[in-house]
Order: C-alpha cells, then structure tokens, then sequence
C-alpha cells in the first residue's frame, strides 16, 4: 500500500498559494530578464549582444532581435550541433527536444538545459497546486499519476548529450523519489513502439490506482478507446477503470473539438478537467481557475515573456510588449527568453489575454496554422471553432482533422479548401452535408475576409474518414506518439497532398 503524500502537497500548496497572490507581475519578470542576463553574459550570444552592459528591458530589446527557430539554427546552433557548449547558454546543452514542425513535418532538435528541467518540475508542481486549492479534500498523491507521453529512452547524439521528445526527456530524468507516484514504469515509458506502449498500459493502468491522466487531448482518447475495447457492446466511462481519478490534465491543441467526447468519458466521474499550456520551449501556463478563466502565465520559472501583436509579425520593426505592457482582447504572438538559451525566441503559437493581474491567457493558435490561399486570411482559432459549431449540429465529436487549400488547376476551375476528418461516430450524408454547410457558415460568421473572398472560392469539401485514419497517417510517416500532434492547417502543399492520397486508399 502506498504512502498517501498528499499532506505534503498540500503545506506546499498553501504556501505557494499565498506568495502566488503576493506576485507583482512585472517586478517577477524584471529579475528574471536581468538574472538570465547575468547567466549567460559570457557566451558567446551574450558577448555578441553585450549582456553584460544591458541594465533593463528596453535595452535588451535594442540589442537582441527577434528570431525565430532557423535563425538560431543557422546563425548559433548548427555548425556546432549536437555538443553546443557555451554558446547560446553557458556550459554543455545536456538534451535536445526533438519536435516536428506541425506544418512541414522538418525535425527541430530545442536545446534543454537542466534549468529548464527544473523550470518545467515547478511548473508541473503548480498545476498541482491548483488542483489541491480547488479541492482541499485531494487525495491525488494517495496513488498514482500517468503521464501519456513520448520514449523515456533517449537518442544519444554524442557523449554527454540526448534527444528525444520533451514529455521523454522529463520522463527520463524524473527524481528517483517521484517515480513512486508516476506512472508508466520505466520499462514502459521508454518504450518508442507507441501501440505497444498502449497495450500495455491498458492491462495495467487500471490497476494502478491511478489518480491523475495528463496527455494531448487526441493521444488521451486513444487510450481511453483501447480501454473501452474491453467492454465490447457497450460505452464505459473513466471512472469503471480508475474509480480514484481526480485530475485529467490536457494540453496542446484547442480543446474545443473534443469537450463533448471528454464530458462523455468524465460522466458520473468526480475527476476535473485542467488546461496547461506546455511547450518544447518551456512550461508557459496552467489553469488556475474555472475552464473558461483562462490559463495563468508561468512567471517565476526562469522564462521572460514578450509579445507581438500578430498582425505586426513580419514587420521590420514591430513593437515588442512586454508582461508590464500587454492589453487584454489582443491577439499576440508569443516570444521566450529562456534558461536553454532562447533570446527573443519567437515560439509560433499565438495567445489572447484575459486577464492582466494576474496574467491570465488563451491560446489561439499558431503563427503557421493561417490558412490563406485565397486571401481569406483564416486563423486556427476561427477553424476549430467552425468545426467545433459543425459537429455540435450533427451532435457528435470530432477524434482529428486537418485542413488545407487545392488550387484550380484548368481554366474556369475555383480554389476551395478540403477539411479532412475523423467524427467520433459514424455519420450519415445528410448529416456530412450539414456539417460541411454549418463548416462553411461558421467560418463566414468568424471571419469577414473568408466571406468576402468566399465567391471566388468553390464550398468546402469534406472528407469523412474512418476510425484510426490519423493515427495510421501518423504511423506511416514516423510521427504515432504522444509527443506528436495532428497538424491541423496544412500549408505545405507536398505534406497535403499526401494526406489527401493516404484517405483515398485507406480502407480502415
């Protein structure tokens, strides 16, 4: 029988609960710009950028640009990879997060540092924190807690340094202690098979007691789905197999899509659905409220925010905001200095804030999920929240989807869009007609470039596809794991069409 530790969590939590409230914003993120400075000020980015002479924010953002991933790549990382020592960070870069680009499928290799190790603990830490606040009867460290992730074994890239997906990485240098409470066990979580790794687990996780899940909303429902496999016949719900579940923490993709499966699932469950927002580039935010509050931004773990008005993003001088600037209601692209070496390091992802003490965001999206092949200028958000509407009108879920532009190819022909998706259940035709004409409508109603340019453009074509299609995708192309996400806008046109021809001979 287990040690309950959940008193210690929860002296921590009350703790940590009181200096939460105490925080000043913009005083948190002042030190921490200035102590990442000062750490890095003998390396060679920080000699070429003069840290050692930058005394406040606005003279680091005279002297760093910003630059996005193949800057650094080209400009500081690739000529010395795999062993970049004191280059961008002081000392070796023990571990690389290995993470594909969404949109073109290209392997970026994030430096990860043992600060950052430790950033993204404390972080994981405070989503418990939140949890035990909003629940001080918690027993969640009474059992055990599953982190759906990627291969705790990682790839050596030379002696001293290795890659792998970040949640493998965390999972590869969890604290002896904490393995006691984690789940899968070693022999599991380093396995790369990612189907194998789910039998597994469904033989063992419910009996494991396990009292928390954390996963990509699409992976979770994967093993949910074998889990329910074993009752043919019928529906089950989470709480048959681990009737202890307390937390299930998700993260990564707009969760819009999947509500109505989850609710499915958490039915007659006393479990709480929490949102975090975890990056290969560090921990960003959790949420610290109700769902729809908002998630609180990670200030104190050795990461400094900026952020750039999206529509600002390719201008060559646009105006950089820090945590003491920003306005609530603005769409902002994200940008991180880091303790791995990231400098004004543009993240991709796009956020809305609607809070601003504390900081409180939502994620929107990413810079690359803009679907603009007719000018109709289409953000992720407006996307999944048409598909979202759309599937609520047929009243079913949605497991994956993904969307992208075909071009006329004769004279007379129109462009359009083709949104390729798996339904949690099978639909008719007359309901893939209402969905594809709900599809087209939410888009309109969301965005007036969309319907304005919307006559030149021939109506959204929807592809219905069958259980297990993504994942198969997924798996032919090296990607099936927890760590690898659906991309959801498709801009490169080769990767498209791809897809396009993998539907039309899967046969499920």
């Amino acid at each position: 029988m287990m040690i309950d530790a959940t008193p210690l969590l929860r002296c921590y939590a009350q703790r940590r609960a009181r200096q939460l409230a105490r925080q000043n914003a913009a005083a948190t993120q002042q030190r921490t710009l200035l102590r990442l400075l000062g750490r890095a000020a003998a390396t060679r980015f920080g000699r070429e950028h003069r840290f050692s002479k930058l005394a406040d924010y606005r003279a680091f953002r005279e002297a760093v640009p910003l630059r996005r991933y193949e800057d650094f790549w080209r400009e500081y990382w690739q000529s010395a990879f795999p062993r970049l020592a004191d280059c961008s960070w002081p000392g070796l870069i023990p571990f690389f997060a290995a993470t594909s680009g969404t949109s073109t499928g290209a392997t970026k290799f994030i430096p990860v540092t043992w600060e950052m190790i430790r950033s993204n603990r404390r972080a994981a830490l405070d989503v418990l924190v939140f949890h035990v606040m909003n629940r001080p009867a918690s027993r969640i460290f009474g059992g055990r807690n599953l982190l759906l992730g990627g291969s705790a074994q990682l790839v050596e890239q030379s002696p001293g340094v290795s890659s792998g997906d970040i949640s493998g990485i965390a999972a590869a240098t969890m604290p002896r202690w904490s393995r006691i409470f984690g789940s899968p066990p070693r022999h599991i979580a380093s396995l790369s098979d990612w189907t194998e790794k789910i039998t597994l687990l469904t033989g063992l996780a419910p009996a494991e007691d396990i009292r928390s899940i954390a996963g990509t909303p699409s992976w979770l429902l994967l093993f949910f789905d074998r889990l329910a496999a074993r009752y043919p016949g019928r529906r089950p719900t989470l709480s048959e197999f681990f009737p202890h579940l307390e937390l299930v923490v998700h993260g990564g993709v707009n969760f819009a899509p999947y509500r109505t499966r989850f609710s499915e699932w958490l039915s007659g469950s006393k479990a709480e659905l929490r949102e975090a927002y975890p990056a290969s580039e560090g921990f960003i935010a959790a949420a610290d409220r109700a769902p729809d509050d908002g998630l609180r931004l990670m200030l104190d773990h050795d990461i400094f925010y900026e952020f750039v008005p999206v529509e600002e993003r390719e201008a060559a001088q646009p105006h950089r905001h820090w945590i003491g600037e920003i306005e609530t209601g603005v769409d902002y692209a994200v940008v991180l200095t880091t303790c791995a070496g990231l400098w004004a390091y543009l993240v991709g992802d796009t956020v809305r804030f609607v809070t601003r003490d504390p900081p409180r965001l939502r994620v929107t999206g990413r810079l690359s999920y803009m679907l603009s092949a007719f000018g109709e200028h289409l953000t992720g958000e407006e996307i999944e929240g048409a598909v979202a509407s759309a599937a609520d009108r047929i009243h079913t879920g949605v497991r994956d989807f993904a969307i992208g532009a075909l071009f006329p190819e004769r004279l007379g022909e129109l462009g359009g869009h083709v949104l390729i998706i798996e339904f949690e259940r099978p639909v008719s035709k007359a309901q893939q007609h209402l969905f594809a004409a709900s599809f087209d409508s939410g888009l309109a109603c969301r965005n007036l470039d969309y319907e304005a340019h919307r006559a030149g453009m021939r109506a959204p074509e929807v592809r219905v596809v069958p259980h297990g299609f993504f994942a198969e995708w997924m798996r032919g192309r090296g990607r099936l794991g927890a760590q690898n996400k659906v991309a959801r806008v498709l801009n490169d046109q080769g990767l498209f069409r791809d897809l396009i021809e993998f539907a039309g001979s899967y046969k499920g």
